[in-house]
């Protein structure tokens, strides 16, 4: 596979079209941030300079997709798109049983809604936000079973997102047989967005198999995951990208997936399984609350962009460019006196709001404080990963998500420099307290206010 041999990484595409970003004063900012209870979930988009808040759904579509557009079938049985999208879907993943839904958390509803029960237990490497939701929205139990490594911001192993797999067989034999499913989040996102290796994809599928417990995954980042395998693992460094995510699926019984990350779509996801009556179950779901399985919730359009984005993601040379950006962006984050997450992995450079604010408790929410600082200081939206995203969270992170083909270097370089003026006055920056909270899924729609005069105008 070719490498481009030069120190200076470009964009391996050319810039078609351009959206205007908007640029507020500080006090417009401050204003909005009032408004919006500090919660960076509330912001108006035009309220947003440089937006990192996540990279689902907020990519740019090749020409490729947008001529797709087009082409798409709006059939409502039978689309001649949705027998596209089924037949590169196939050829990606190996499963029989495609279903479109509108993105993932869809499909995540329909798996726990199906096959999950009452004090049912899900085993995973991390669930994230919104699969832990789904589990625990039907009275079932998500257990956590990362690597030790994983919980160590500085530590550089390669393949911190995996399972621990001593942990697994205790908890296998803990739970028995109330084991219904096994889970690998591709990559880590709750954790630091770090990959799985193909050796411990299959120690877990060996295990899950000798105990016969399905083992699914979560593929938002499929080809994310499978480029560090291709780059960190060996054994695999010449093997094609595309090759690698198929070895990957094929270990497993079944997927979620949000295409609007590595489908880089703006909207639409799958679920797909090898079982015939979990598909049974499945579709029946999907009727109910997605639409016709043959368009689940989306138009023949967005199915035609989806087939295509979900081969343009494993591109080797898009992989490379998207990989050594975020590596920069946590470089440079490091010499602006921030803390990060290593290694850097592939989507979002996430900082560690712990050890730059350790004035700060977890209870005031140390991670919110530094994403209401980044924006306050210089219109930057990201998203926390820490306790108030997940209650008890042993890291509090901050997550600058990196849209697919959206920024330039330039607007790297600006993000840097804001964070440089932050971490200047870290020390001043006051904790944050909850003043609305709902019931579920609280960092999305909770309401805060600061604990001190540091985000004054």
């Amino acid at each position: 596979m070719k490498d481009w041999g030069f120190r200076t990484i470009i964009e391996p595409f050319r810039i078609k079209a351009v959206d205007p970003i908007p640029i507020l004063s500080r006090h417009e900012r401050l204003q909005a941030l009032q408004r919006a209870g500090y919660n960076l979930f509330a912001l108006k988009a035009d309220e947003v300079t440089i937006d990192l808040l996540t990279d689902s759904g907020t990519g740019a579509m090749s020409a490729r997709q947008w001529g797709a557009l087009m082409t798409g079938d709006e059939s409502y049985a039978g689309s001649r798109s949705f027998e596209h999208l089924r037949s590169v879907a196939q050829g990606l993943l190996g499963y029989p049983h495609i279903f479109p839904v509108h993105q993932g958390r869809a499909a995540e509803r329909i798996l726990a809604s199906t096959v999950l029960y009452p004090g049912s237990v899900v085993l995973n490497n991390t669930h994230f936000d919104t699969t832990r939701a789904n589990v625990e929205q039907v009275g079932a139990v998500g257990v956590d079973l990362p690597v030790p490594s994983a919980a160590d911001p500085e530590d550089r192993s390669p393949f911190k997102g995996d399972m621990d797999v001593d942990a697994l067989d205790s908890a296998l034999a803990e739970y028995g047989d109330r084991v219904v499913l096994v889970m690998l989040t591709l990559t880590n996102n709750a954790m630091g967005g770090h990959p799985v290796s193909m050796a411990n994809i299959e120690a877990v599928s060996a295990r899950c198999a000798e105990a016969n417990v399905p083992f699914f995954f979560d593929a938002a980042r499929y080809a994310e995951n499978a480029w560090f395998i291709h780059t960190r693992e060996e054994g695999f460094e010449n093997w094609e990208i595309r090759d690698i995510a198929q070895k990957v699926f094929s270990l497993g019984d079944g997927c979620t997936l949000s295409a609007k990350k590595d489908g880089i779509v703006h909207i639409g996801g799958l679920l797909a399984t090898r079982f015939d009556d979990w598909a049974d179950k499945f579709r029946n779901s999907l009727i109910l609350g997605e639409g016709f399985p043959t368009y689940g919730g989306l138009a023949g359009r967005d199915l035609e962009a989806m087939a295509i984005g979900l081969l343009e993601s494993l591109d080797a040379d898009y992989l490379r460019y998207r990989a050594r950006s975020v590596a920069y962006f946590a470089n440079g984050m490091e010499e602006a006196g921030i803390p990060v997450v290593h290694p850097p992995g592939g989507h979002a450079v996430y900082l560690d709001a712990g050890r730059l604010l350790p004035h700060i408790p977890p209870e005031q929410f140390p991670g919110q404080a530094l994403a209401v600082a980044l924006y306050l200081e210089g219109g930057v939206r990201s998203v926390e990963v820490g306790s108030l995203m997940f209650p008890g969270s042993r890291l509090e992170l901050v997550r600058l998500a990196l849209p697919r083909r959206t920024y330039t270097q330039a607007h790297v370089d600006y993000v840097i420099e804001v964070a440089e003026r932050v971490s200047e006055r870290a020390q001043e920056l006051p904790g944050l307290r909850i003043v609305h909270e709902p019931p579920f899924l609280r960092h999305f729609s909770a309401r805060l206010e600061p604990q001190g005069p540091g985000f004054g105008a």
